[in-house]
């Protein structure tokens, strides 16, 4: 123990090494790409993750319309939402919502995998998807990377 020194290191808004990645999800499955981005967005793959603090990286999703469900989940499966008023339960399948958009479904899912709390709320603007394989963030000059390597 006399010639290591150990120290945990807690990262703070100043200090945090956030990156911009683009990640493509042509062909992916969506739970499983969706669970990957939102460990990116909390900091879990760098070595100085810190649980209270954003120290995540900044994601971008393109090709978000060609993203893939197993089964018959993209009628099968149903999201609830409630009004607040009565008879205001409203449902909504995962097709309904690509219809809609194809950056809803995704950012839907990867915000059910973040804290439901203030922090939670601040990672998820550092999500952007698109539906098509172009992206106007290039000025960030972002970094692909393949999902599909991430554990």
């Amino acid at each position: 123990m006399d010639t290591l020194s150990y120290k945990t290191v807690s990262v703070n808004k100043a200090t945090a090494q956030k990156e911009w990645v683009v990640i493509d999800a042509q062909d992916q499955i969506l739970g499983r790409m969706c669970s990957k981005v939102a460990k990116l967005l909390r900091g879990k793959y760098k070595p100085s993750y810190t649980p209270n603090v954003d120290c995540g990286d900044n994601v971008i999703i393109i090709n978000a319309d060609k993203v893939q469900l197993t089964g018959n989940k993209w009628n099968d499966r149903v999201y609830v939402r409630y009004t607040g008023f009565p008879g205001g339960q409203r449902e909504m399948t995962p097709a309904q919502l690509m219809a809609k958009g194809a950056d809803r479904l995704i950012i839907k899912v990867v915000k059910g995998m973040l804290p439901k709390n203030r922090l939670g709320a601040r990672q998820i603007t550092n999500l952007h998807v698109f539906a098509g394989p172009e992206h106007n963030m290039q000025a960030q000059q972002p970094k692909t990377i393949d999902i599909n390597t991430l554990k």
